[in-house]
């Protein structure tokens, strides 16, 4: 799939808004919604969708499928920030800002609602509900990151990837009508665990042989099964059942 914008898809018409995951909205804030986004934008993986510094991004939802944020050494050594997955509201963190202040980028085939620069202004403008839920969505990608710092912080290797696992696991499940029960996709290869918890691809690459070997996990042609979650859970020191919350949709 190359770089395209395509007729954009009618808010009311999102195939995300039916699901259980996301709050149902009132008839007036997806007008409000339909009239601030521009276009629908179509990019292949591995694509930059927000460069590092870029001054002029819009803003984004994810409609289909994965990307992840991330920030760069001058030697060009990664963090991953967190993955970002459908239903995700993207770019805010630019707007309080002069630059971004972190890229974006594709894991696989994507899909994006592409919103212009001043939504926000609009939305807190014209919707007090619509704005809080910015802030909500806002709030919880911090906790995210918040998660991710203490593993990376606290965690041995095997408690940080059992934590991105089922977190990983949970968030896309939740996007699917079986809840995970056939698997659900894991684009990431090894250096992407890697960059996103602090560790070397040979100690990722051991550690998740490990946890397959004790029969809590299996990565098998690009899905992620779990064959012991509350094993997982625990290994993880997980706080909750890492199920996400019921969430707004931009």
């Amino acid at each position: 799939m190359t770089s395209e914008t395509l007729a954009t898809l009618l808010c009311s018409e999102c195939p995300l808004r039916p699901l259980a995951l996301f709050q149902a909205h009132e008839p007036a804030e997806l007008e409000l919604v339909q009239s601030l986004k521009r276009r629908d934008l179509y990019l292949p993986p591995g694509r930059a969708l927000i460069q590092e510094g870029q001054v002029d991004a819009p803003l984004y939802t994810l409609q289909k499928g994965w990307a992840f944020r991330f920030k760069t050494l001058s030697d060009g050594r990664r963090q991953i920030l967190s993955f970002l997955l459908a239903g995700d509201f993207i770019g805010v963190q630019q707007k309080m800002g002069d630059a971004a202040a972190h890229g974006v980028e594709t894991l696989t085939d994507a899909a994006f609602c592409v919103f212009q620069r001043d939504s926000l202004w609009e939305i807190h403008r014209r919707s007090p509900t619509m704005g809080f839920n910015v802030t909500w969505l806002t709030a919880h990608e911090e906790s995210l990151v918040d998660d991710t710092l203490l593993s990376v912080g606290r965690r041995s290797a095997e408690e940080r990837i059992a934590m991105l696992l089922i977190l990983l696991f949970k968030r896309a499940a939740a996007l699917q009508a079986d809840a995970g029960a056939q698997g659900v996709p894991f684009p990431l290869t090894q250096q992407h665990v890697a960059d996103a918890l602090g560790l070397s691809l040979v100690h990722t690459n051991k550690t998740l042989r490990k946890l397959e070997r004790r029969g809590l996990h299996q990565i098998r042609e690009g899905r992620l099964y779990m064959r012991d979650v509350r094993a997982l859970a625990r290994l993880a020191d997980l706080y909750g059942d890492g199920r996400p919350p019921v969430r707004p949709l931009v």
